[in-house]
């Protein structure tokens, strides 16, 4: 399928994501940066700054991942929305983007095993569908230090209905907190992904086995945060293909035109699609011309707005959306390096190179002091 944007930048035109009425179709993908106060994971000052600048008018930024929980967490530094102070750090956030007439969207999430015990509550084992090691994959403890894995725990059906409620709440602090709408995790190898998968779950009850099975979680979650706010402001992310964090499936393609099927009945504001086409650890945004088009088939399924993310650059992104397989594209790496990133893709203006040292911790450098180019001409 093809649209015809009449001769204009398909980047720079309107587009509705469910409640969302963007002014144009450049987003901000969820990148996580490690960078919270401590103690507590609260959004402080850098966190407010750094959003501003990438705030523009009528666009959509979709924030790092923010756990929902204690349980939730997997990396140091990540910001929480489960507490009253991240609550506040978060309403700032917020504040900051609207004064810009920008949009912003909060990515939630549960790491399941994706985790270490020194990240845990008690320091005990992390989570999981089920005590499956991810294949060739080492994590970090609670000072950054790389670490060996622990075998997860298997969730019981306890367990499973309490981390539903998790990001119920998640979704309500995320109202509160001023933000236009919540994005569910379910990429990239973390606990939605975990059920999705079946090389991570393993499980013999209703929530493994079959993909409806398999999926069931999923729409748990997608039920829960709807409930606590309404469908058109609710957004999921989904990878398929996606081998990050040791991930696999048997029948990828099966699995993910049924969870874009079953999604389609709920009446999101958007999926949000991870090609498996972009080499992530690139820094020229290699592209795997043999990969699936992932955004394709979940679009064919899901029938609604799909934002597409992966090593897209302005040429790639306006042919994804002439071509109808996106209605929006997420711009990752790009957007740290460049604040301003939808003027400089307006007018074809050069590009600042990303320090990909500084990607996660740290401090200013690297993650706030990236010039504009208001700046670079001053």
């Amino acid at each position: 399928m093809t649209t015809d944007f009449a001769g204009d930048d398909p980047l720079f035109t309107p587009v509705r994501l469910g409640a969302l009425a963007l002014g144009h179709r450049v987003v901000m993908a969820p990148l996580t940066r490690m960078r919270a106060s401590q103690p507590g994971d609260v959004p402080q000052a850098m966190n407010v700054e750094y959003y501003r600048q990438r705030a523009s008018l009528g666009g959509l930024i979709i924030t790092e991942a923010t756990d929902i929980s204690a349980q939730a967490r997997g990396y140091p530094g990540v910001p929480g929305i489960h507490t009253e102070r991240q609550v506040a750090g978060w309403s700032r956030v917020t504040e900051a983007v609207h004064a810009k007439r920008g949009r912003i969207v909060l990515q939630i999430w549960h790491t399941g095993r994706v985790s270490h015990p020194s990240l845990q509550p008690g320091g005990v084992p992390p989570v999981a569908p089920s005590a499956v090691l991810p294949a060739g994959w080492r994590h970090m403890d609670a000072t950054g230090a790389p670490a060996d894995p622990a075998v997860p725990a298997a969730l019981s059906r306890d367990g499973i209905a309490g981390i539903v409620e998790n990001f119920a709440e998640a979704v309500r602090n995320a109202r509160r907190a001023g933000f236009d709408g919540v994005e569910l995790h379910g990429a990239n190898g973390y606990l939605i992904d975990q059920f999705l998968q079946d090389s991570s779950n393993r499980r013999t009850d209703e929530y493994g086995g079959s993909v409806e099975n398999r999926a069931r979680f999923l729409m748990e979650v997608v039920d829960a945060a709807t409930g606590s706010w309404s469908a058109d402001r609710i957004g999921v992310r989904l990878s398929p293909w996606g081998t990050y964090n040791g991930m696999a499936d048997s029948d990828p393609a099966a699995l993910h035109a049924h969870v874009g099927a079953a999604l389609a009945t709920r009446k999101l504001a958007y999926l949000h699609v991870v090609e498996p086409r972009a080499d992530q650890t690139s820094d020229t945004n290699a592209i795997k011309a043999d990969a699936p088009d992932a955004g394709a088939l979940l679009k064919r399924a899901f029938g609604g707005p799909v934002i597409s993310a992966g090593g897209y650059v302005g040429d790639t992104a306006r042919d994804a959306l002439r071509e109808g397989r996106a209605d929006a594209i997420a711009f990752g790496r790009l957007f740290i390096a460049n604040p301003d990133l939808p003027r400089r893709l307006q007018i074809g203006a050069a590009m600042n190179r990303y320090d990909r040292s500084s990607f996660y911790g740290g401090d200013e450098r690297g993650y706030v002091d990236y010039p504009t180019l208001e700046q670079q001409t001053a």
